[in-house]
């Protein structure tokens, strides 16, 4: 396996290097470079399997990255690394493209490889990038990528009615009566889509799309009645604050 690390950290791309080194068998060339340009030219020069990414450098960030290459030429994965930049990360988040948070651990270093090398022999790359792009130009990410059996499967915001906590497993309920059953907590889609205007918590163990919301009932207890029929139980603590939010949005 080639690898590519980019930095301009020279200090951090030695750190890279010595972990895939010492953590993977697999792979045999390292190739550096301490700018984005200089990273193009080897892309474009050799054979990557995986590139390792900065987000924060001088002149160009690793995000300007398809300002340089076309994503219908890339072929290998990425996987992006960075300090912070809290809106990237839910941008990769929301595309199934892998990101590091800086200081790189090596225990984490070895997974995000194993999962590239399982990725490459999938052929979704270009779509997950091209959805990656779309979700670092705007604010409003308009698919949701979800982890499947045989590979990833955007989902449409629109096309979500309620998502159901199933232990460490989420049940999403889609239009058309589609159900999926995702191998992520409830919490980590939470975390995701809890901010959006239109995705709210009435519990600890759903969370719903209010554009499908038919009915507020208010009798022995407070639940919500979704479009597909699906009864939803508003928590006591709840129960105010989504009476205060219809109204907001009213």
């Amino acid at each position: 396996m080639n690898v590519l690390i980019v930095d301009d950290e020279s200090k951090a791309r030695s750190l890279l290097s010595t972990i895939l080194k010492e953590n993977s068998a697999e792979v045999t060339n390292i190739l550096e470079a301490s700018t984005l340009l200089e990273g193009v030219e080897l892309i474009k020069n050799n054979k990557i399997d995986v590139l390792f990414l900065d987000i924060e450098m001088p002149q160009y960030s690793g995000l300007e990255l398809f300002d340089f290459i076309s994503i219908e030429s890339v072929n290998f994965e990425i996987i992006f690394t960075t300090a912070y930049s809290e809106y990237a990360i839910k941008a990769f988040e929301f595309s199934a493209i892998d990101y590091l948070l800086k200081p790189l651990r090596p225990n984490k270093v070895k997974e995000a490889l194993e999962k590239a090398s399982k990725s490459l022999s999938q052929n979704q790359l270009q779509q997950r990038l091209l959805e990656l792009k779309n979700s670092l130009s705007s604010d409003k990410f308009s698919k949701l990528a979800l982890p499947v059996e045989d590979g990833v499967l955007f989902v449409k915001l629109d096309e979500i009615y309620v998502l159901e906590a199933d232990g460490m497993y989420t049940t999403f309920n889609l239009t058309n009566y589609r159900k999926i059953l995702i191998s992520k907590p409830l919490k980590y889609f939470s975390d995701l889509l809890e901010h959006k205007e239109l995705f709210y918590k009435p519990h600890r163990s759903y969370l719903v799309n209010l554009k499908y919301l038919q009915k507020v009932v208010k009798k022995e207890g407070t639940y919500i009645e979704m479009e597909n029929e699906m009864r939803i139980p508003v928590s006591k603590e709840k129960k105010e604050e989504l009476i205060n939010l219809l109204q907001d949005l009213q």
